[in-house]
């Protein structure tokens, strides 16, 4: 019974609930954790150290991290764990910003271990890393765009800034946002070369971008929402930053089967059907356009949208759909 009465203690704590929801998802080190939760690494150690005296949490060393997993089903811990995680609510609001976050993490480290990665720094992009035409769907990108000048742009999920550099010449001023500090490193780099000194990037969630409302006259998302652990609350913050008058443009992958796709780069969704983006796009007071098909190993589908010059609140459900 003290046993139990010990591992009940453990889990009575808001940061360690949170951490057996994490864990629940799959394994993470202690910098993921602070990254995901937003807390020092020494009050994340002590949480993880109690988890795992209560036997709730297994531990792993590989290298320099440490894993931090639930124990399989079948022990003690692990089915303690799992009883209690069934009670928690789906629809907390902490615990979805967490599934946000982690899934952002999980993307980041599929993303760096990849060979194309280490082979190509800078180079690296997840269309080249698929081996999809990335030249035919910049083009593309551009037939969709006016001739004239852009204006401010906007580029979420940007990388390693190549999106920035391709539209440089044809922008007032570009901003590049990523969660990633590597790949920001890389668009830095990139940035830095002659005639791209109006272009910049910065450190932000796509959930949350610390800009303000109306500021862009273009915003693009490439290759992001099929990380998204919710589409819609990200296409709602594309659409509160674009101008009246504005225009979004999604590029991502048409809906597929190819689960070992997602399963390398940690996919969250299989692609998008246009009938799910018009619905993601309408539902956050946005217009959809004429998708464009850019064929390959994999199809990707570029979906135009405006912004009317009426304002108008965006009525979106948060709670991501099941399928694409």
């Amino acid at each position: 019974m003290e046993h139990l009465l010990a591992a009940l203690r453990a889990c009575a704590e808001p940061t360690r609930l949170r951490i057996l929801a994490l864990a629940a998802r799959g394994s993470f080190c202690v910098m993921e954790f602070t990254e995901i939760l937003g807390q020092s690494q020494p009050r994340l150690s002590r949480h993880l150290r109690l988890l795992g005296d209560a036997g709730l949490l297994d531990r792993e060393r590989e290298g320099a991290n440490v894993w931090f997993a639930l124990p399989p089903a079948d022990t003690q811990g692990g089915s303690l764990a799992r009883a209690v995680l069934e009670r928690l609510p789906e629809d907390d609001a902490t615990l979805a910003a967490d599934r946000r976050q982690a899934a952002r993490v999980l993307a980041e480290r599929a993303r760096e271990a990849s060979e194309s990665f280490r082979r190509k720094g800078a180079d690296w992009d997840e269309m080249r890393a698929l081996d999809l035409p990335a030249a035919a769907v910049e083009t593309a990108l551009l037939g969709l765009l006016p001739e004239a000048e852009l204006g401010r742009v906007l580029d979420i999920g940007t990388g390693t800034g190549r999106l920035l550099e391709v539209l440089a010449p044809r922008v007032a001023s570009g901003l590049g946002v990523d969660a990633s500090r590597a790949m920001l490193a890389l668009a830095r780099a990139r940035l830095a070369r002659p005639g791209l000194t109006h272009c910049a990037v910065r450190l932000a969630d796509m959930y949350r971008l610390p800009l303000p409302d109306a500021a862009f006259d273009l915003v693009v998302l490439q290759m992001v929402l099929h990380y998204a652990e919710d589409p819609a609350s990200a296409l709602a913050e594309a659409a509160r930053v674009l101008r009246p008058g504005g225009r979004l443009v999604v590029v991502d992958l048409a809906g597929h089967a190819r689960t070992e796709v997602m399963t390398r780069l940690a996919h969250r969704w299989p692609g998008f059907g246009d009938a799910r983006m018009c619905d993601l796009l309408r539902g956050v007071g946005l217009d959809p356009g004429t998708p464009v098909a850019v064929p390959g190993p994999l199809e990707v589908r570029l979906w135009p949208a405006g912004r009317s010059t009426a304002l108008s609140a965006p009525t979106y459900d948060l709670v991501p759909e099941t399928t694409p």
